[in-house]
């Protein structure tokens, strides 16, 4: 056996994991039965984001809520977008 075999199937193991990972990633945007693979979007009344805008703005400046929902409205667009 040479010295060097466990680093070559060491290496070996890194592909093909990482391979997995990235078929994993790439199914994501695959179309079924000819329309494309979106998630739904759900609709939200006007008076709970009424509501919701009202608990936001009791939120201190800079508050990690307020980015995320951020973060949740571009997703949301995104989603739209889709369809």
């Amino acid at each position: 056996m040479k010295p060097n075999a466990g680093c070559w199937r060491r290496r070996l193991a890194v592909l093909v994991i990482g391979a997995s990972w990235l078929t994993g990633c790439a199914t994501a945007g695959f179309e079924t039965n000819g329309v494309a693979a979106c998630p739904p979007v759900v609709e939200y009344s006007r008076e709970l984001q009424a509501r919701t805008a009202a608990e936001l703005a009791l939120l201190p400046v800079g508050s990690g809520v307020v980015e995320m929902i951020g973060d949740y409205a571009v997703i949301r667009d995104q989603a739209r977008g889709c369809r």
